[in-house]
């Protein structure tokens, strides 16, 4: 019988040898992965790591305390713009630079989190939203942070390694994420994430319970801002070059679906979110392309649109894909997984 007996049980990294099998295989997977596809993949696959950070950790907030958010841009470029100003200006080594970025980061969520103690729903989306929009933009009148010109990442270094290649620096970041991943799942399995928890499904019962509603709200908000600004800082070593224009309002609806499509309140719901819509961001960015759809797209942007808004087309397609998945799954591809795990527990019964 399946029964756990013990705290432990529930906190251990692996609940069974079959689990440790296929973790084996997975990080096997993961160490030949950039000698079994080309540059290109390799790219692709960074820029998925990136975001599965950024998940994760909105997750953490949304998904597990139910505080919502639409400001996460505004995190992601403090620790992009902070990790490369404390490399090019303070001549700090990367690997002080990124977690101090980050560290910068969860201090403006603690700060942000205070907001969160007396808004809920749209009012705190609102709040947060405009901390995104006002970070990028005081960020793009500072000269200090290259203003709107941007700044060019520099030369990345550990120690006696130097990072020059998509697949040099894709160990480095499959690392991090692995590592950011397991502390994530292992954060929600104790007291903090039964706090968390507890706080999303009823706060008024929670703080009646004994939980301090000031320090977790706050505290999630704190954790959150720190993996998307470790995420922020790896960014600007994929693109090599940041500037203001790239951390907009789209940028968090593009974090914010991840998490719903993936499914709220799951770690492994955040990396599939987070690898299928960084997959259709990169390759809708070239819709017109496509062969046939894109002629298609033009002639009919041509004839009713603008054919300026088709390369915003994916924007379009992430709002049909919420919508879908609130209609018909609002667990998200984790909820269809859960759903597929049981019918072949009980198939063909």
């Amino acid at each position: 019988m399946d029964m756990k007996r013990d705290y432990y049980e529930d906190v251990r990294l692996f609940s069974s040898g079959v689990t440790v099998f296929w973790f084996i295989v997975l990080i096997l997977f993961l160490a030949a992965f950039p000698f079994l596809v080309k540059n290109y993949w390799v790219y692709v696959a960074n820029y998925m790591a990136i975001n599965i950070l950024v998940a994760i950790g909105l997750n953490l907030l949304v998904g597990y305390t139910g505080q919502i958010s639409l400001g996460h841009a505004g995190f992601f470029a403090i620790g992009a713009y902070g990790t490369l100003v404390f490399m090019a200006k303070l001549h700090l080594p990367f690997v002080i630079a990124l977690p101090l970025a980050a560290l910068v980061a969860s201090l403006f969520g603690f700060l942000l989190g205070f907001p969160a103690l007396r808004l809920e729903g749209p009012y705190l989306s609102i709040a947060t939203l405009g901390f995104g929009l006002t970070i990028t933009r005081v960020i793009g009148r500072i000269e200090f942070f290259g203003g709107r010109q941007g700044l060019h990442a520099p030369e990345l270094t550990i120690g006696p390694w130097r990072l020059n290649t998509d697949r040099d620096f894709y160990y480095l970041l499959i690392t991090i994420t692995v590592i950011l991943t397991l502390a994530a799942r292992n954060l929600i399995k104790t007291k903090v994430g039964r706090a968390f928890i507890a706080i999303r499904d009823a706060d008024i019962a929670a703080e009646t319970m004994g939980v301090n509603i000031m320090y977790y709200k706050t505290l999630a908000f704190a954790v959150s801002a720190f993996y998307t600004g470790i995420a922020g800082g790896l960014y600007a070593f994929v693109l090599r070059f940041i500037e203001p224009e790239l951390f907009s309002l789209l940028m968090s609806i593009l974090f914010l679906a991840m998490v719903v499509v993936g499914g709220l309140g799951s770690v492994f719901g955040s990396i599939a979110g987070a690898c299928l819509l960084s997959w259709l961001d990169l390759e809708l960015r070239n819709i017109l392309s496509i062969p046939y759809i894109g002629e298609w797209l033009t002639a009919l942007s041509k004839s009713y649109f603008s054919i300026t808004g088709v390369s915003n087309i994916q924007f379009i397609l992430y709002g049909l894909i919420m919508v879908l998945i609130m209609l018909f799954e609002p667990l998200g591809i984790y909820g269809f997984w859960i759903r597929t795990k049981i019918y072949w527990r009980t198939w063909p019964f």
